[in-house]
């Protein structure tokens, strides 16, 4: 899962990456508002944490003006403003909570998880697909009663095609979940790698589930009974 983190604190910015890293999420730093919005064209987030005080502008004229233009992702505020006033603000602005600084990186991760649920789920805490059953939170993948051991980024690959089961995913957002806005690949076929590593393990496990490759499009996730 992509989170993308709007803070100019560099080293708060660092242990939060690392933090959220270490519970199984991705995180794209943009230090200001020009920055997060290069990375919000370039991949897709399923949250934002957004710092009010960027060097560039103010972070709820940045909130207001998702807001209007229809972008309906989830938005966290870190904010060190602990007043009621500045809690409401926000709020009224669009932020879908408030969390004051400094703050816990469990209840960070907590939040954010409790805030995509509410969402729908940015689709819930378990996904499956035939005998396939991922859960976001533990990032256990499980095949019957068995547990199926992945890479980190196979992973992500797994989860991003579950959460889309059923439809073609682009290729190009692989590329930008699996190795984030002008991430480097390695090679040009680096997504054609992994998804055939992926492919690979989901057939030897016998999980039912089959990743389909369409041509000039993308990836598709769908039970192969």
């Amino acid at each position: 899962m992509r989170i993308l983190l709007i803070e100019d604190d560099r080293a708060l910015a660092e242990a939060l990456t690392l933090a959220l890293a270490q519970r199984g999420l991705t995180i794209d730093h943009a230090r200001g508002i020009e920055e997060a919005g290069a990375f919000m064209q370039a991949a897709h987030h399923a949250a934002v944490l957004l710092d009010l005080g960027l060097p560039d502008g103010d972070g709820l004229m940045m909130l207001r003006r998702l807001r209007a233009g229809g972008d309906t992702r989830p938005v966290l505020v870190l904010s060190a403003r602990a007043g009621v006033d500045a809690r409401v603000r926000a709020l009224h602005d669009g932020a879908d909570d408030y969390i004051v600084k400094p703050f816990d990186p469990d209840e960070l991760h907590a939040r954010i998880l409790a805030v995509l649920r509410r969402q729908g789920g940015y689709l819930g805490v378990s996904l499956t697909c035939a005998r396939l059953a991922f859960d976001v939170e533990t990032r256990t993948v499980r095949v019957g009663d068995d547990v199926l051991t992945l890479s980190t980024r196979e992973t992500e690959l797994l989860e991003l095609l579950l959460r889309r089961a059923g439809n073609v995913v682009p290729k190009r957002v692989v590329e930008d979940q699996l190795f984030g806005a002008g991430g480097d690949m390695g090679s040009k076929n680096a997504v054609e790698v992994y998804v055939h590593r992926l492919r690979k393990r989901l057939d030897e496990a016998g999980t039912g589930a089959r990743i389909d490759t369409v041509r000039g499009v993308g990836y598709l996730l769908r039970n192969a009974a």
